[in-house]
């Protein structure tokens, strides 16, 4: 076995392992359901079936691959028999189709071992609207070549029908070699050499018949290909017969005989040659058994010489259509019979003897040789005496009202009635809006005068008749329609109450009651405030009433307050006064806060080359009381246009002052201030390095101009509303400023001189330890080496006291450069206020102690204010 060889059982392993897309568009030089499989099967909407033995595996042509040197190259889907048992399978899924109009599937495919031995069975199958799977319609098995071939499929299932075309690989006993597919195109022309059928019809005979299936198809040379028909759930049956047509069309029969219930199934016809497969669409093959009535007829009308029955065929054993129904009777005391043909599902056996037992049954007939099936059960039933002569003559009605109608009869005799029992029944029925309708019938006493029907709806025409029955038959009167009177109408449907929200109005919008019981005279709509956001708004004032026309369904509210939610009652009425109320809450937007008026005003007090101090009036709530106030910095840019200061669009989204460093952001939030900290105007220093709310106020740059933002937020809820103004501009300096140092360097610069200053007080510390041990070491030295050792500590702790003096010296230089704006504030935040650096060294008297002595007296650069600084000494 060469190399190659030995490599692919861990190819094909690598493969299995590495996961290849399920999902993606089809590539575009194809049909739907097409596939180069340059992308994997998975760009294609083609799927790996969930429940057979093992999956196809994807070869890309981007990537090495371990097959032996001799097999195509490309992309394709191969699956290696090597690897997987004999008989176990592997199914690769195309996506469902559903085509208007014949069409072709063709695809490559190859069967290749090294040794030539047969690697297995490539089998086409194809599932119709997701079916069980049939036989395969098309397979090849054993040793093709290593060269691709093509095969057609010529699938002759059109819509609304849909299919799937499944290919699947099936390891031989031999277990070596490979089966692969490609290039799987979906065209939109037949076949050129696969037939293709027309449609195949169903096929219906009675049980006991013989059935036959004839298939057409078309296509040259075809009549010799192998013909079979495919069983969806069974045996595959030979063709009986074929014949050519024309040189392009054959026709193929195939008989089964004396079908049963059992054959009944679908079916298809298929053509298989080397050069691919033809299929038609699945057709039925329908066994019916002759019907027979399960119930006996049924009695409908009884007189002194004729029975009326109901054939009652509808409840049969076996299979439709009936196309024949035939009475049969006798006398249960005689021994003739008569077969009456009926065409109606009633009939009337005339000129029968009075009070005489008879036996009545039914046959019926489908369509079809032996479509006849055995007489259903008998109807055993005798002639009695006539039926009723007619129904009452007047029909009165005594009181409408709006939900009852009293009606009254007259007196009925036994020589209407026909017998001493009968029943009396009033029927009703009407129909109302949106699909409502109701029938009923009630039975009365017939000695009573009179009947009340009652909950019956308003305002609507409801049919009465009056019947009249006894065992013999049965008689009706004509129909007599009434309207009920009107009533109050019902509520307006609450899901059809609309408010859309305003500043400072409501548009409300509504439906016709689903019950107007009448007609609508007018809408009655109540409002009043019940509870508002801003304070200031009163909410305990009298409701106000607006009437609009039966024919309006909207109103707009006007001069109502920002914030507030008013309730609203809405009524219609008719003739007979007003119906019920319905409630609905609706609350007005809120508004911006109206911020002073800036235009004109300078609203800066102070300047200097980093900081600018204006003056902040505090806005006017509408709706909502104020939230927040925000001080947005923009920094100036030559090429940005510049804001106009009455018409403008606020900052909704607070960036930092250090978001807005790193993200390139042109404005950045100064400050956030309480609604509580500016009931009256007040001063406000931009750039006085103060944090505010979270918000960093660093000094500003002398070099760049700036433009300062007074900004209002409202929000209750989930409504925010913001109002802004530019309240001031800052130039950019013309003179040259002093250096302000960068606070981040500041940080650093002290950072390593505390580092430094540590280190060092650590070795000191170590030096001493080390000297202890040999103090201890040698006791036994004499007291003028101890007095040199002495001396030699000395020397050196001079040495260190002036290492430190130096350090501090540096700090002291670092400190007097940084300008604290604002010391005394509590928010002000510096790295000596963060870290308290005190080293606290163990108490022996020949170790120096560090301290922190505050050191006052330096001059700040900007404000001129007198900053602490802390120096570092030792004693």
């Amino acid at each position: 076995m060469d190399t190659a060889a030995a490599a692919l059982p861990a190819f094909v392993a690598l493969l299995l392992l590495s996961p290849w897309p399920l999902l993606g568009s089809a590539q575009g030089q194809f049909s739907a359901g097409g596939c180069t499989f340059d992308d994997g099967p998975g760009a294609c909407d083609y799927h790996q079936d969930l429940y057979d033995d093992f999956e196809w595996v994807h070869v890309s042509a981007q990537e090495p691959h371990y097959l032996p040197p001799e097999m195509p190259q490309g992309s394709y889907m191969i699956v290696d028999s090597s690897d997987h048992d004999p008989g176990e399978k592997a199914r690769l899924q195309l996506p469902t189709m559903k085509e208007n109009d014949t069409h072709c599937i063709d695809f490559s495919y190859l069967l290749y071992s090294q040794k030539g031995l047969n690697p297995g069975t490539l089998n086409i199958l194809v599932r119709v609207n997701k079916g069980p799977l049939a036989n395969p319609i098309w397979n090849v098995t054993g040793f093709t070549g290593r060269d691709w071939l093509r095969a057609e499929l010529a699938v002759s299932t059109f819509w609304p029908n849909e299919y799937q075309v499944i290919f699947e690989a099936e390891v031989s006993g031999g277990r070596s070699g490979y089966i692969a597919i490609d290039d799987i195109q979906v065209l939109s022309y037949p076949c050129d050499k696969s037939p293709h059928f027309l449609r195949l019809g169903d096929v219906e005979v009675n049980a006991g018949q013989n059935a036959t299936f004839q298939c057409i198809a078309t296509g040259r040379d075809a009549v010799h290909n192998k013909l079979w028909l495919q069983r969806r759930n069974g045996e595959d049956i030979p063709v009986a017969q074929t014949k050519n047509i024309n040189h392009r069309r054959f026709a193929a029969s195939f008989r089964l005989q004396e079908v049963t219930k059992t054959d009944q199934d679908l079916y298809r016809c298929v053509t298989q040659s080397e050069r691919g497969s033809g299929v038609s669409n699945f057709a039925q093959l329908i066994v019916r058994e002759p019907p027979r009535p399960i119930a006996p007829p049924q009695l409908l009308g009884v007189g002194p010489t004729y029975l009326l029955i109901q054939l009652n065929a509808n409840s049969i054993i076996g299979d439709g259509p009936i196309i024949l129904k035939e009475v049969e009777y006798r006398m249960t005391s005689g021994s003739w019979t008569e077969t009456h043909a009926v065409n109606a599902p009633t009939y009337k056996l005339w000129h029968l003897d009075p009070d005489t037992e008879y036996e009545i049954r039914v046959l019926l007939t489908r369509p079809g040789e032996g479509g006849t099936g055995l007489p259903g059960p008998p109807l055993i039933t005798r002639t009695k005496c006539a039926e009723p002569m007619r129904t009452p003559k007047t029909l009165k009605i005594a009181e409408i009202q709006a939900r009852r109608i009293a009606v009254d009869w007259e007196s009925l005799g036994y020589n209407i009635t026909r017998c001493h029992t009968f029943n009396v029944t009033i029927c009703y029925h009407y129909f109302r809006g949106h699909n409502e309708s109701k029938a009923d019938c009630l039975d009365m006493d017939p000695k009573a005068p009179q009947h009340v029907v009652n909950h019956l709806p308003p305002y609507t025409n409801v049919s009465l008749k009056m019947i009249l029955t006894n065992p013999e038959g049965r008689k009706e009167s004509e129909e007599t329609i009434i309207q009920t009177d009107e009533d109050v109408p019902g509520p307006v449907p609450v899901n059809s109450l609309q408010g859309t929200s305003f500043e400072n109005k409501i548009f409300l919008n509504w439906k016709e009651p689903l019950d107007p019981n009448g007609i609508i005279t007018q809408y009655e709509v109540s409002y009043s405030s019940i509870r508002s956001f801003d304070p200031a708004v009163p909410v305990a004032g009298p409701p106000q009433t607006v009437s609009n026309l039966w024919n309006s369904t909207h109103h707009v509210f006007m001069h109502l307050h920002p914030g507030t939610t008013y309730q609203f009652f809405i009524r219609a009425s008719t003739v007979k006064g007003f119906g019920p109320a319905t409630a609905i809450n609706v609350t007005t937007n809120i508004s911006a806060p109206t911020l002073p008026d800036y235009e004109g005003i300078d609203a800066s007090l102070n300047e200097t080359a980093t900081t600018i101090t204006v003056l902040l009036r505090p806005a006017q709530a509408k709706g909502a009381p104020i939230s927040a106030y925000q001080i947005v910095v923009e920094e100036l840019h030559p090429h940005r246009t510049k804001r106009e200061t009455g018409a403008m669009e606020c900052y909704q989204v607070p960036v930092t002052y250090q978001n807005a460093m790193s993200g390139g952001a042109p404005y950045y939030f100064a400050a956030e201030l309480p609604p509580g900290n500016l009931p009256e105007p007040a001063p406000f220093t931009v750039g006085d390095n103060r944090t505010y709310q979270g918000f960093w106020n660093p000094p500003l740059a002398p070099r760049k101009g700036y433009n300062i933002y007074f900004q209002a937020m409202s929000s209750v809820e989930k409504e925010t509303k913001t109002q802004c103004v530019r309240i001031a501009t800052k130039a950019a300096a013309t003179e040259e400023p002093e250096v302000i140092p960068d606070p981040a360097k500041q940080t650093d610069r002290v950072v390593k001189i505390a580092g430094i200053s540590a280190g060092i007080l650590v070795f000191i510390l170590l030096l001493l330890v080390v000297i202890l041990i040999v103090k201890k070491r040698r006791s036994y030295y004499s007291y003028s080496y101890y007095l040199k050792l002495a001396k030699k500590r000395k020397d050196a702790m001079g040495n260190t006291r002036q290492e430190m003096t130096h350090m501090v010296n540096a700090m002291d230089r670092s400190y007097a450069d940084q300008s604290t704006l604002h010391a005394e504030d509590p928010l002000s935040i510096t790295f000596m206020d963060q870290h308290n650096f005190s080293p606290r060294l163990p108490n022996d008297p020949l170790v120096p102690t560090a301290v922190l002595v505050p050191i006052t007296g330096r001059k700040n650069v900007y404000h001129g204010d007198n900053n602490s600084f802390f120096a570092i000494s030792y004693l």
